[in-house]
């Protein structure tokens, strides 16, 4: 199950659904099922994405975790991807992905968007976030990823059973792992990955009140 929240995204979520290598899946065995969780648009998108070959669920509650948080009790995958819907993430390297996980017998891969990332595809602002958000969650959790807040993960279905998701917000990113290798003692790998421009539309990301929003939950959640 390759999942994507979507909120107005109209511009970009056709080419995006389209370009999930289905074939390339199938090739390698594996049958694939494109999920988009619409998060309330008003523009279309969930139209839009139905008309490029997903199944669309609607999420009303708005924010990142909740969409995501329905889009895992909905998919029917026994392995689950995730990556954004405006094009920044290279929807071409799920199938080594998923060979990855499975030759290594890994449960979780989380990527790392910084290892060939060019100048201005990030801002300094937003990047500089990052690093105090990989690094304050290596040190309160001992996490083996360097880019905590990557939205694209390839993962077990079956760890979802065992995980407490509880964010609505952007922090489930960073939930997530946490839950993955921290808690659950999973085992996880980091891959790197290109990292693009987005093709079109505005981000949703509220840079000052979601990175504080994250370093704060990192520090609630090591509270015993």
């Amino acid at each position: 199950s390759v999942i994507m929240p979507a909120l107005n995204e109209a511009t970009s979520i056709g080419d995006v659904v389209r370009c999930v290598p289905v074939e390339a899946l199938a090739a390698r065995g594996f049958d694939t099922e494109i999920l988009v969780v619409d998060n309330g648009s008003t523009d279309g998108t969930g139209d839009l994405a139905r008309e490029a070959g997903a199944r669309v669920v609607l999420e009303t509650k708005r924010g990142y975790g909740y969409a995501y948080r329905r889009g895992f009790q909905e998919a029917r995958g026994d392995i689950i991807c995730t990556m954004d819907c405006d094009g920044t993430y290279p929807a071409d390297v799920l199938p080594q992905l998923v060979t990855t996980l499975l030759e290594n017998d890994l449960d979780f891969i989380n990527t790392n968007r910084f290892t060939f990332m060019t100048n201005g595809v990030m801002s300094r602002r937003n990047r500089a976030g990052n690093v105090v958000l990989s690094l304050t969650s290596r040190a309160l959790f001992r996490l083996p990823f360097r880019d905590s807040q990557s939205g694209m993960w390839v993962f077990r279905s079956e760890l979802l059973g065992n995980m407490k998701l509880r964010s609505g917000g952007m922090a489930l990113s960073e939930e997530i792992k946490i839950e993955a290798a921290w808690r659950l003692k999973a085992r996880c790998a980091e891959v790197p990955i290109t990292y693009n421009y987005r093709h079109s539309g505005t981000s949703k990301l509220r840079v000052w009140r979601d990175g504080v929003g994250n370093l704060l939950f990192l520090m609630r959640r090591r509270l015993p």
